[in-house]
């Protein structure tokens, strides 16, 4: 159990509430929260200040250095508080740092929390959100996850020195019960039950007491709320609770006074922010979200200091409730290696300001990106953790990560995230629906002969001297790379764009491909396979009239010619042809492509089986094959011209000059690879599913 004492509610006043409290105490009974009972000795010295609370002793209780006092205020908005101080009803905390901040977790996300009394002040007490410290509302029986979530109480505790004490002094009776499963954490506990007057005469006590955190909580504007943020009763409240915060800090300079070692951080905030009309409606509109942070010295990465709240969500841009743990713990002393560390805010002592930290899956399923915004120094070196492990140090300056995960099976797989950069760390919980990578077919490398990655220019084939690749014309198109090659995420890289707008005073246009040893001739290959990711533009969509050449050896204007082809066709139809000089052999109204989406296309020829299958695997079409018997005579006009496989073009360079009607435009390539074998369907749908370069299976 929490050692403390508990004032039932009713009471009205510090006297008759010190009165209650020592006649109760002989019993050493519990109150009406089940937290047990603990005396305090009142100070000894007559006199006393204007709010009734005897004089802060002349010498110091307990032991010196930093100590904490966090003060939480029930219904008090940023925009009240700055406009009390501004018209001086404030004075007492005329010379604290104001600065709007936000709470209530990220929207949509597994941070997001209900804006209420409960989860508030939990995310307040351990520097984190619900999916963590487990409380959802203020509903009886809620209770902070200590395992996930240990209280600032538990981590000073565990941290620092023997006879290390804290308190906590609270008004609203939801708050002392959520501590119930960290027995010990906390010294002192006391249910004021209403009674502000008793949460100041307290606290004061516990600071004269030496208590070196203690945290201390007021309802009254909350309770005045109701009559509308704009009206005398709440005005009022708020002045008197800065009065009752104002006799605290007196306390506090007091004992700075007696004692230069000692060294004092006060915090001043509220749980969450009130609509306009003085109701917490719990819901995630920015009035509710919005916050402030307060505090007695600079801090390096508080942000806003002295502005209006943002109304929009820029404010997420600020600082958090969940920075407050943090932030009194590194003053405290305790900051955890970012191995152990888990709160989901940032210490705003620090140099460096880490922002917007979020953490989403990728397209693919199988990694996590990161992404977050860096303010202050960020001439740091950024180090990203999984789940306690360090998994990349990235440059100074970095604002993103994608991590890569190579889970044994699908499924919901949870990770915390660690960033760290310079003196601040900060961590994220995300969860992500994992789908393992389908691998590509071992065995397609098997009779592979050609191959480029087309990662960079001047293509080159990857198996050495076997092929060439290059402009028709030195003068006309030489390609260019395009970034986003269609490769999931971890092996992204480039692609070739070919381009037949970009032509010679010829007319000539587009890539050629020739190799030393032709698949398409060769005596001794019974069969071959070309496979190529591609990409069209919104031409194929628009018409194309006599047709484009995706690839051809032949002069394709027209299909008999001889030779082998894949042309484009209208409704980005594909067709795969081969041609005698008197008859063809095609396969048409079987394939089709989705203009500006990457598709895998394979051709397949086998001649000693005497057939073509064709192959089209589209991310909205899915998986098109289709099959063509061919004849000894297509089988032996294979070759067409002899002069290499065209690119956007032809066999000869020259296909859109003469077919003028066919509009030229750009094609992207990527992997494109000869096989002297037929792969099998499994194979070139392998190749689909995984999206992996063939470059992975290729032993150096």
């Amino acid at each position: 159990m929490i050692r403390g004492m508990t004032a039932r509610s009713g009471l009205a006043g510090g006297s008759l509430c010190m009165a209650l409290l020592l006649a109760a105490c002989g019993g050493g009974g519990g109150g009406g929260n089940g937290i047990g009972l603990l005396p305090i000795t009142p100070p000894t010295s007559g006199g006393g200040d204007n709010g009734g609370n005897p004089p802060a002793p002349t010498v110091n209780q307990g032991k010196s250095g930093p100590k904490a006092l966090i003060v939480e205020v029930d219904g008090l908005t940023h925009a009240a508080l700055r406009d009390a101080i501004a018209q001086k009803k404030a004075a007492a905390l005329q010379s604290l740092q104001l600065a709007p901040a936000w709470t209530g977790g990220a929207n949509g996300t597994l941070t997001e929390q209900r804006l209420a009394d409960g989860p508030g002040w939990a995310t307040l007490v351990t520097g984190t959100w619900a999916q963590r410290h487990g409380v959802r509302s203020d509903a009886a029986g809620q209770r902070i996850d200590v395992k996930l979530a240990p209280s600032i109480f538990a981590m000073a505790k565990q941290k620092t020195a023997a006879g290390y004490t804290t308190g906590v002094i609270t008004a609203n009776p939801v708050y002392a019960p959520l501590l119930a499963n960290e027995p010990g954490s906390v010294d002192t506990a006391f249910d004021c039950a209403g009674a502000d007057s008793c949460v100041t005469e307290h606290a004061a006590q516990r600071i004269d007491a030496g208590d070196d955190l203690l945290v201390a909580q007021y309802g009254a504007p909350a309770a005045a709320a109701g009559a509308g943020l704009a009206s005398d009763a709440y005005r009022r409240a708020v002045a008197d609770t800065a009065t009752a915060i104002g006799q605290l800090l007196a306390h506090v300079a007091q004992r700075t006074a007696n004692d230069a070692k000692e060294d004092w951080l006060v915090i001043l905030t509220t749980g969450h922010g009130l609509d306009g009309f003085g109701t917490a409606t719990g819901l995630q509109s920015i009035d509710n979200k919005t916050v402030f942070i307060a505090s007695n010295k600079t801090l390096a990465s508080l942000p806003g200091t002295g502005a209006a709240a943002p109304t929009d969500t820029t404010l997420l841009q600020l600082a958090a409730a969940t920075d407050i743990a943090p932030t009194v713990l590194r003053h405290l002393g305790v900051t955890p290696a970012a191995a152990d560390y888990t709160w989901s805010g940032v210490a705003l002592q620090g140099a460096t300001s880490i922002r917007e930290f979020t953490a989403k899956a990728g397209a693919d399923r199988d990694n996590v990106e990161l992404a977050w915004k860096l303010a202050g120094n960020a001439s740091v070196p950024v180090q990203v953790l999984r789940d306690g492990k360090l998994v990349a140090t990235l440059a100074a300056g970095s604002t993103s990560y994608v991590d890569y995960i190579d889970a044994a099976t699908d499924g919901s797989y949870s990770y915390r995230y660690t960033l760290t950069a310079g003196d601040t760390i900060v961590a994220l919980d995300m969860q992500i629906a994992y789908v393992k990578p389908v691998p590509l077919a071992p065995t397609l490398v098997n009779g592979l002969v050609s191959y480029y990655p087309l990662d960079a220019l001047p293509g080159v084939d990857s198996k050495t001297g076997a092929s060439t690749l290059a402009p028709w014309a030195a003068d006309a198109d030489g390609g260019s790379l395009v970034t986003d090659d269609g490769m999931r995420m971890r092996d992204r890289a480039k692609a070739l764009r070919v381009n037949s707008k970009v032509i010679n005073a010829s007319g000539m246009a587009g890539y050629r491909l020739k190799q030393a040893t032709d698949v398409t001739t060769d005596a001794g290959t019974t069969a071959f396979t070309i496979g190529f990711w591609m990409r069209t533009d919104a031409s194929c969509s628009q018409g194309v009239s006599n047709g484009g050449s995706v690839i051809a050896n032949k002069n394709y204007d027209t299909g008999v010619n001889e030779g082998i082809a894949i042309g484009l066709f209208g409704s980005c139809e594909l067709r795969f042809n081969t041609g005698t000089g008197s008859v063809r052999g095609e396969i048409a109204g079987a394939h089709y492509v989705s203009a500006g989406q990457w598709a895998y296309v394979a051709m397949v020829i086998d001649k000693a089986a005497l057939t073509m299958n064709g192959y089209a695997v589209d991310p909205v079409r899915g998986v098109q094959t289709g099959s063509k018997a061919l004849t000894p005579e297509l089988i032996a006009k294979l070759g067409g011209l002899k002069n290499g496989i065209g690119l956007n073009e032809d066999g000869t360079g020259l296909y859109y000059k003469r077919q003028a009607s066919s509009p030229r435009g750009a094609m992207d390539f990527n992997e494109f690879a000869i096989w002297n074998r037929a792969l099998t369907k499994d194979e070139i749908s392998s190749i689909y599913k995984a999206a992996r370069p063939l470059s992975t299976l290729l032993v150096p």
